[in-house]
């Protein structure tokens, strides 16, 4: 029997040099609500989630990897992808390929103003 979990990802990390930097990109390309949170052993930043269910993540200050070489993060897109992608731009982020149709919807990976590897999703 192999391992079948509702979601197999359980939540994310993105490392941020400058956390306040962070919260307003995400929020200005996602409008995310993000705030900073100083009640644990670290600041950090979540993402919501509808009623605090399903899977997130969040933001906290860390080292990340070489432009483009960690993980990809992919995200929900709060509109079409094509703002979304001129959002990356305006905020400080980089879009690095064109639109990708899966059939699921569209996606196009980008980079945060760390160099973070993130995929935008629009269904």
């Amino acid at each position: 029997m192999s391992f079948t979990p509702d979601h197999f990802t359980v939540w994310t990390e993105i490392p941020v040099t400058d956390l306040d930097r962070a919260i307003t990109f995400y929020n200005t390309v996602f409008d995310a609500g993000l705030t900073k949170d100083e009640t644990g052993p670290n600041a950090m930043a979540m993402f919501p989630t509808e009623g605090g269910a399903g899977v997130a993540g969040h933001l906290y200050p860390g080292k990340p990897a070489p432009d483009g070489s960690g993980p990809t993060v992919h995200l929900a897109s709060p509109d079409g992808l094509e703002q979304a992608l001129g959002r990356v731009k305006t905020a400080g982020g980089k879009v690095v390929s064109e639109p990708i149709a899966i059939p699921s919807g569209r996606f196009a990976y980008c980079l945060d103003p760390d160099g973070n590897s993130i995929g935008i999703f629009s269904k």
